[in-house]
């Protein structure tokens, strides 16, 4: 049997943006019935957005 081990997680900062509703409604009907959270598609769309950008500087 493996031992546990205490998950941990990055810190993180709360900040408040603005979406524009038809973007919340697309983010929404793409996670429906997913095991994901809206912050948790947003961080992952804003990371590949990143490493887009990263790649296209190179």
């Amino acid at each position: 049997m493996a031992s546990f081990k205490i998950p941990s997680f990055p810190p993180t900062t709360n900040k408040t943006i603005r979406f524009p509703n038809d973007v919340i409604e697309q983010v929404e009907a793409k996670i429906e019935g997913q095991n994901c959270t809206f912050s948790a598609f947003v961080i992952a769309a804003v990371r590949a957005a990143l490493d887009d950008l990263d790649q296209k500087k190179h």
